[in-house]
């Protein structure tokens, strides 16, 4: 039993995923803590992605359950689970290709904080809110000031992946999941986000899957490994990365038999 004493935010127990009769996330068990920032990561394959849209309500799990802030969501959509406090960027945060990038962060501005009905977003006008002090304070952070009123459709990949994530932050998610965040973006955006999400350590609760490891290996306070719908490796992130299994699934690098233990976390 774990004795610390921080809440729990997100516990998974057993879940587990099939498609057609293969597993792609088998009996796994999970759990962040508040203020946690934790990283997943595995080959092609290896579940993860499958994994986070079963804990964010993408698919239901054929077995197992989830516990979102000691409430079970495991049947409970997206939305409602965003309701909650639980944000996933990519797909939870889409933005709205013909509107300006400080419209699409009033929206997201006006939907976290003002609790508003679908329609009535879409109806309210969004000029009052425009330079409402959260949100010059966010396009001043991901550096989004001389494009604000730029259409978001004709942003590049990597000005439209840092609006998706502002907007993400804006709303002050209890959990924020970033799927590959970095991806799309160049040195210095890359720079930019992690100083960022650095700003966010014992704020907010976040959970990221990146193949860029090298970016965000000394940012993470913990990681998981997942092989073949599995976890093989949980807990500090050199030692996970020391792991023998780690090493022959991961990195395929030939270990001896038996050497190492599993790393608890």
């Amino acid at each position: 039993m774990s004795t610390d004493p921080r809440a729990e935010i997100i516990r998974a127990e057993g879940v587990t995923k099939r498609f057609k009769g293969l597993v792609a996330v088998d009996h796994v068990d999970f759990v962040l803590r508040e203020f946690d920032v934790a990283g997943i990561i595995g080959s092609n394959g290896a579940g993860k992605t499958t994994f986070f849209n079963l804990l964010t309500g993408y698919y239901p799990p054929d077995e197992g359950r989830i516990v979102f802030k000691g409430q079970d969501v495991t049947r409970m959509p997206p939305e409602k689970r965003v309701d909650l406090g639980m944000m996933r960027t990519f797909q939870l945060t889409a933005t709205f290709d013909s509107l300006t990038v400080v419209d699409n962060l009033v929206l997201s501005y006006y939907r976290a904080y003002e609790k508003p009905s679908l329609l009535a977003l879409f109806f309210n006008t969004c000029k009052s809110r425009r330079n409402a002090p959260k949100i010059l304070e966010i396009l001043e952070t991901f550096n989004l000031g001389d494009i604000r009123n730029r259409v978001v459709k004709n942003l590049s990949l990597g000005e439209k992946r840092r609006l998706e994530i502002a907007m993400s932050i804006l709303a002050d998610p209890s959990l924020l999941l970033l799927d590959e965040p970095l991806a799309g973006l160049a040195e210095s955006e890359i720079k930019m986000l992690l100083d960022v999400l650095k700003a966010r350590v014992g704020r907010q609760t976040i959970l990221i899957v990146e193949h860029k490891l090298s970016h965000v290996q000394d940012f993470l306070q913990r990681l998981t490994v997942m092989h073949e719908g599995r976890v093989i490796a949980e807990g500090p992130c050199e030692e996970c990365l020391r792991h023998p299994e780690v090493r022959r699934s991961y990195w395929q690098i030939a270990t001896e038999a038996g050497e190492g233990e599993a790393v608890a976390s």
